[in-house]
């Protein structure tokens, strides 16, 4: 079996990560004063440890993950929270539905998006996919190991919902700018939401695959990471783009950050914030060339 982890990844126990921070009331944005901070469930372990750290200076943050990256940008849109975490770009069509919305994007890390197949599957001889391989497993196609050198075992999908960074990802590494095509009429497929809920499902499903960010198959020996098209998500590949499902992490926020929320985001930006990248097997901007 070929798996390729990184760093150890901080992992919180429920499918929600929320931590509240008391200290004085934030100046820019939601209930009782805090920082509302919310979206991607990959930004979230490093939001939060950020938010524990600011603790000490007295900053009241609040770290939650509700609908992932899209999530997020809708909820900065509608007012709700000062900073949304994401895993993908701001899309032209969140800016035509939010038109009064001055969608600011500070990059604060990177992260490798991998297939993750389960280590039955990947004992038996699936080490590498090509971008067909993994398209006919999501479109259905292929529906049992066996074709792609594996196990004679039944293919079970679990995909990402809609508007999740890591949908995205996948979708633009088997469709290129094509629009992806409507989910199969299967048994063996299922939409998931966030990260923990996603790996939860393939570490209880045999034959299991799924789009996950690496960084949560750290430590979690039942589970692998395939090459594909022959490209390992080390730290290299993923810095040079060589690796194809490499994305930016993002704070976004209406307009230029100010009062807590620039707090937030400078301490993300800081040496001290940057390391929280390497501890949750993220890559830090420097190591990207940024």
């Amino acid at each position: 079996m070929i798996t390729y982890k990184r760093r150890a990844a901080y992992l919180t126990s429920t499918a929600v990560l929320f931590v509240s921070l008391s200290g004085c009331a934030g100046d820019d944005a939601g209930s009782g004063g805090a920082l509302q901070v919310s979206g991607s469930t990959t930004v979230a372990p490093v939001a939060a440890d950020a938010a524990e750290a600011l603790k000490a200076k007295g900053l009241d943050i609040v770290v939650a993950t509700q609908g992932g990256s899209a999530g997020g940008i809708s909820q900065l849109a509608a007012g709700q929270i000062g900073i949304a975490m994401s895993s993908k770009p701001v899309a032209e069509e969140d800016e035509s539905a939010h038109p009064d919305t001055d969608f600011t994007v500070t990059q604060v890390g990177a992260d490798a998006v991998g297939v993750i197949v389960t280590d039955e599957v990947a004992e038996a001889g699936v080490e590498n996919l090509t971008a067909a391989q993994v398209r006919d497993l999501f479109e259905g196609k292929i529906t049992n190991w066996s074709e792609v050198g594996g196990p004679d075992l039944e293919v079970f999908v679990y995909d990402k919902e809609p508007g999740r960074g890591t949908r995205e990802v996948l979708d633009k590494y088997i469709y290129g700018e094509e629009k992806a095509p409507p989910p199969p009429e299967s048994g063996n497929f299922a939409i998931v939401g966030g990260n923990l809920e996603t790996r939860n499902k393939l570490k209880s499903t045999p034959g299991a695959v799924a789009p996950l960010s690496t960084s949560f198959v750290e430590g979690h020996d039942d589970l692998a990471v395939v090459t594909l098209d022959g490209i390992a998500p080390s730290p290299e590949n993923i810095a040079t783009g060589t690796y194809p499902m490499s994305r930016p992490l993002y704070l976004i926020t209406d307009g230029e950050p100010e009062g807590t929320s620039k707090k937030f985001i400078n301490y993300v930006l800081s040496p001290k914030g940057q390391e929280l990248m390497t501890k949750h097997g993220y890559l830090k901007l420097k190591e990207i060339g940024k």
